[in-house]
């Protein structure tokens, strides 16, 4: 199970990201999830929201550059080693994960942590097997 992430392209300069935040209240987005990613020029906040087809739309709108990617949410239980067991286990089977970030549910004792890999339907197949459970896209608002 996948669950879409939204990129927005911004500016790395003063305000620029109050700016996306002040959008995204005007219209009542509540995000799960963010993680921003920078250069010196520009950045990258990626986004995880409970609808994100009208929240791309509202960007569009308000006249960011957005891209909607499918992305994984992995629940992983509240102890030590969790994260490891499972990034050896993609390693073991030639994932290569491309960034991923982490939030917290408010109605479980776990976290979820966001991962992008190289091939997300050979990767939900290896986190299938082991047992291992994703998030989908209509959980997000849930957790």
């Amino acid at each position: 199970m996948t669950i879409n992430q939204i990129s927005i392209f911004i500016e790395n300069r003063k305000n620029a990201l109050s700016e996306l935040t002040n959008v995204l209240a005007e219209h009542n987005i509540n995000l799960r999830a963010i993680q921003i990613a920078d250069t010196s020029d520009f950045g990258i906040a990626r986004i995880i929201v409970d609808d994100p087809e009208p929240v791309k739309a509202a960007l569009e709108r308000s006249a960011y550059i957005v891209k909607q990617t499918p992305v994984i949410a992995i629940e992983i239980p509240d102890e030590a080693g969790s994260l490891n067991k499972i990034l050896k286990l993609l390693a073991d089977n030639g994932r290569n994960v491309e960034y991923m970030y982490g939030f917290t549910g408010r109605q479980t004792n776990a976290a979820f942590m966001v991962i992008r890999t190289t091939d997300v339907q050979k990767t939900e197949e290896i986190l299938e097997k082991a047992k291992i459970r994703t998030v989908a896209q209509n959980e997000v608002s849930q957790l």
